[in-house]
């Protein structure tokens, strides 16, 4: 499949949503068919689903969570870039930006904006993102501009700059107050997988323990629950 550029003229954008939240999908999906240039063509709770309905459909854009249902949006938008190049894919997250926008934006995404936004920026990061448009606050767009001049090692050292994409979904469940059975259950993972990446975890972030790491977790977790 290769997705439209939105440009074709007398027709709507079409929408495709992936969120696990069936309450907060059907809020994004009532939202944006309101518009009259918008319209939702399919929606999905998780990765393996949304994978194999966004192949029977020709969406312009996908909108995803990064927590989702039997996988991660991270994921996800890595998967859509490397199966529809030129597929547009909008993150409406939980997630704070600053913990999670510089690697969606890697994975291959072309916006983000958490879920606190007013349902008319979320239409407005829509209709910028398929015209070709990055879409950010401009804190973001900063911060980026400001990591593509710094010098090797300028970085700050926090858990988002040190850990491997799924190693930052190991820590962030954790510092949910999740044990290690429900970790390895939300991310499809073995209980002896989801250790091995806690021990690199702590090998990286020179926690000693794992009460470190749990109280670590929770720290560095907190600022993304959402108001």
């Amino acid at each position: 499949m290769t997705a439209p550029t939105a440009e074709r003229s007398n027709r709507k954008v079409l929408v495709f949503v992936v969120d696990d939240h069936p309450l907060v999908r059907e809020g994004l999906v009532s939202m944006i068919n309101r518009e009259p240039d918008l319209a939702v063509c399919g929606e999905a709770e998780g990765l393996p689903s949304a994978l194999v309905a966004i192949a029977a459909r020709v969406p312009d854009i996908v909108i995803t969570d990064l927590s989702l249902k039997d996988g991660s949006g991270l994921s996800l938008i890595k998967e859509l870039r490397a199966q529809y190049p030129v597929l547009n894919i909008l993150v409406v997250s939980m997630h704070e930006e600053s913990y999670y926008a510089e690697r969606a934006f890697r994975a291959g995404a072309r916006g983000y904006l958490t879920k606190r936004e007013s349902t008319g920026r979320i239409a407005e990061a829509i209709r910028r993102v398929v015209q070709g448009k990055i879409y950010a606050s401009n804190e973001l767009l900063e911060k980026l501009a400001e990591r593509s001049l710094s010098q090797p090692g300028d970085e700050r050292r926090s858990p988002t700059d040190l850990l491997s994409d799924r190693e930052l979904e190991v820590f962030q469940l954790y510092g949910r107050g999740l044990e290690s059975k429900q970790v390895a259950k939300d991310l499809g993972l073995s209980i002896k997988t989801v250790e091995a990446y806690t021990a690199r975890i702590k090998e990286k972030l020179g926690l000693g323990n794992f009460n470190e790491f749990i109280r670590a977790a929770a720290t560095w977790s907190q600022p993304e629950t959402p108001d």
